[in-house]
């Protein structure tokens, strides 16, 4: 073997070893940011209560995180329990039952911030707020998305608006304040 066919040998492995380990890294990397993804998901999904695969993916392509995921779930339950300006017992209850379906725990952030919410009224700058936020989503996301959103929180604060007008169970009563609030809700989706 001549000295040149050598040295043009041993640069030729250390050539391709190295682009094989770009290539493993660039790999590994992309791995990394796919497990991210599905941790991402999962975390919204635990955060809202919403199990559609597609709006999750389309929720992370607009970078909306779990904690915004968090006061998009929890504003509208918390509104409808102070619509009329007193949060009973029922209406605490059901909020946190509503919030414990959407995988809401103790411990979690967000639930201290709505424990805080159930014992002093939020400003009305939060609705307000909440209601750009849900216009401006609503752009983003498809019609078979938004249906879904749109379903997913009117329903539980509509459970919320329901648990303080029942008497022994029977039947349904949403007071007017109450009935205004989810009109509200209902027209940031257009």
């Amino acid at each position: 073997m001549s000295p040149g066919g050598g040295f043009l040998t041993e640069r030729g492995r250390v050539l391709e070893e190295e682009f094989f380990h770009k290539e493993n890294q660039r790999l590994l990397k992309q791995l990394r940011q796919m497990k991210e993804m599905e941790e991402s998901k999962e975390a919204l999904a635990e955060t809202s209560g919403i199990s559609d695969d597609a709006i999750l993916q389309s929720l992370l392509e607009l970078h909306i995180d779990a904690q915004t995921l968090a006061a998009l779930a929890l504003v509208p339950l918390i509104e409808v329990a102070w619509a009329d300006g007193y949060l009973d017992e029922k209406e605490k209850q059901a909020v946190l039952q509503a919030a414990h379906a959407s995988g809401f725990e103790k411990g979690q952030v967000a639930y201290e911030v709505l424990e805080s919410w159930l014992t002093q009224k939020p400003k009305p700058k939060l609705l307000e707020t909440w209601v750009e936020y849900i216009r401006e989503l609503r752009g983003q996301l498809s019609e078979e998305e938004h249906k879904s959103l749109k379903a997913s929180l009117l329903g539980r604060a509509r459970s919320v608006a329901e648990a303080s007008g029942s008497y022994l169970g029977l039947g349904f009563k949403v007071s007017k304040t109450e009935a205004t609030v989810l009109k509200t809700l209902k027209d940031a989706f257009g």
